[in-house]
């Protein structure tokens, strides 16, 4: 009888019964594949040997430990890779269990506790996962680069004593966090993990040729963020970060560090014809972990029901625990008309290109969707913010019989939002800006706070709406709270954050930390007449004159003809003093009146 000292890796295949009796020759055919093209080739990298096949699973030995482990993780890898390619009833996912012990071998089979150990450690893995033994653990640990989560002792049958068991994940360790610069230390910012969920889903790749469906693939990964956006105890970060990865090859550890995330969602879609295949992997960068996967074929016209159900996976996934009212707001549908769905999708766009003609293409996009389906609650959202913006444009309160109009229809269109969806958060965002704008500061308050009630994690409601809203009705430092905590949730923050802060500084009476502000913003974006206008007033406030009559040449060069009245006529604050404060630093630095 020949024993010897060895690993044992113990591998099954799961749901086989049930796939087998769903299509028996599609189960034999995949798993055979998946066997010869992903289990094979990597047991055989890492020196192993396969000891015998069942219809269901494998056995293998290895003389190092160190092999087996990443072997096992080798292998859930490639098949978790090769599953997403397969029919959805005949995909293959395994449970993986490695052991360190003595057996015996009689006509090149295994026998022994050893082998009965990794079978039971098999059991206990999830789909998708490895389960290591202690003595396993004791050998690997500083060894290799991945991750183990320590399971304690489980009972199983016929061994008789516990087993301490490890869970393995299949990446690499802990991501460096963010590193946050001298201006963003100074301000407070922190991007370290918090202590609650938190995901950054990458825009899905477009899976064809075709340029024209990168909108549609876009379109789903913004409204699994608006989606997500919607729950309190969740970090989402914002669209305006995430989506600088686009087309771009990125690897997960490195998102999880530069947003600040442990969660990473990515997937992709391709489109042709009435059908649409759309995949999508969570996976946990903090443990290297494919916390799930999933491949779903539908009509186009089911693609609603599909964002629906990965957000479903992804909330569950993450054990986030829904509070009363939110699963209404995270799952209730906006539209059921793709083509609506799309045209909104294409206004969007257009209107955050700012030119007038972009502005009248997005008017005429909405004017589609709401033709297409009356009823469709952000379509009206969204026509009220091109009403907002004629307003906002048309210089300030009561200026003309534009602003008076535009202002009405943009209460319209909000106040019909409502009616249809008393949960849409974008039409609260908007009328507190109207309100706003008609110096109805008390309405305004009371909009923004519903917004941010409805959506907590919209970078854009806090930080470019509510932090507006507070800033210029007298709770500068409540604005300052909201502006952190958007730039937080978007790391790769717009320049537009860092003139929102800087108001909120100088209206809470720090002057210096505004200045610091306007000059980082104008770092990255220079050309934005507000903020050199605001540069200007705080040094003529602080008294620091040379270089408030510099930021002023700056604002004549922008805009010639600028004038102090003119300028603060468009500002909609509640207290005079305010104003008057922003008008005495304008004519300390010299700008005529």
């Amino acid at each position: 009888m020949e024993r010897r000292l060895a690993a044992i890796l113990a591998a099954d295949v799961v749901g086989y019964s049930r796939m087998m009796s769903i299509d028996e020759a599609a189960t034999r055919e995949a798993v055979k594949s998946c066997l010869n093209e992903r289990i094979e080739p990597e047991i055989a990298r890492h020196r192993g040997r396969i000891v015998k096949l069942m219809g269901d699973g494998v056995l293998a030995e290895f003389a190092s430990a160190v092999n087996a482990v990443t072997c096992a993780a080798k292998i859930q890898n490639a098949v978790e890779a090769y599953g997403l390619e397969q029919p959805e009833d005949s995909r293959v996912r395994l449970r993986i269990g490695v052991n360190l012990g003595d057996i015996i071998v009689e006509e090149g089979d295994i026998f022994g506790d050893g082998v009965n150990i990794a079978a039971r450690l098999e059991g206990l893995a999830e789909a998708g996962g490895v389960c290591i033994s202690g003595t396993v653990f004791e050998q690997v640990r500083n060894k290799v680069d991945l991750v183990f989560a320590d399971l304690g002792l489980r009972e199983v049958k016929n061994i008789p004593e516990p087993l301490s068991v490890y869970r393995l994940a299949t990446g690499s360790a802990q991501p460096e966090a963010r590193p946050v610069s001298a201006f963003e230390s100074a301000i407070g910012l922190d991007f370290a993990l918090p202590d609650y969920p938190s995901i950054a889903v990458l825009p899905f790749t477009v899976m064809s040729a075709d340029p024209e469906q990168e909108f549609f693939a876009d379109g789903i990964s913004e409204d699994i963020i608006t989606a997500l956006s919607k729950i309190k105890r969740l970090l989402v970060v914002a669209r305006n970060s995430t989506f600088t990865y686009k087309g771009r090859a990125v690897d997960v550890k490195q998102v999880s560090s530069e947003q600040g995330v442990r969660y990473v969602l990515e997937g992709s879609v391709r489109k042709a014809g009435n059908r649409v295949r759309v995949t999508a992997q969570l996976i946990d960068a903090n443990a290297g972990l494919h916390m799930w996967a999933e491949r779903y074929d539908r009509n186009l016209e089911d693609i609603f029901a599909v964002q629906d159900e990965i957000t479903r996976e992804i909330v569950v996934a993450m054990d986030v625990q829904l509070r009363e009212g939110e699963q209404h707001r995270v799952w209730s549908s906006g539209t059921q008309n793709l083509e609506a769905w799309e045209c909104v999708r294409l206004a969007t766009d257009a209107a955050l290109g700012g030119a007038a003609e972009a502005q009248h293409k997005a008017r005429e996009l909405l004017d589609r969707a709401l033709k297409l389906d009356p009823d469709y609650a952000i379509a009206w959202a969204m026509r009220g913010w091109l009403h907002f913006t004629e307003a906002d444009v048309g210089g300030g309160i009561g200026n003309s019989d534009q602003f008076e109009k535009a202002q009405a229809a943009a209460f319209r269109c909000g106040h019909r939002a409502l009616e249809l969806d008393p949960d849409c958060a974008e039409a609260y965002g908007m009328l507190a800006l109207t309100h706003l704008n008609a110096g109805e500061h008390d309405e305004a308050i009371e909009m923004s706070e519903k917004a941010i009630t409805l959506a907590p994690n919209s970078a854009e409601i806090l930080g470019g709406v509510a932090s507006a809203v507070m800033t210029k009705s007298g709770h500068p430092e409540r604005a300052l709270n909201l502006v952190k905590k958007a730039m937080r949730l978007c790391p790769f923050y717009r320049p537009g954050m860092l003139r929102a802060l800087g108001s909120a500084y100088r209206m809470s009476g720090r002057l210096d930390e505004a200045v610091v502000c306007y000059r980082e913003s104008l770092k990255r974006e220079t050309g934005y007449l507000s903020a050199y206008v605001n540069l200007t007033s705080a040094l003529g406030e602080l008294g620091r004159l040379d270089e408030a009559r510099d930021a002023a040449r700056d604002v004549l060069r922008q805009e010639p003809k600028f004038s102090i009245k003119a300028y603060t006529s468009g500002l909609s604050y509640r207290n005079p003093l305010d104003l008057e404060r922003i008008a005495d630093g304008l004519r300390q630095a010299g700008l005529p009146e």
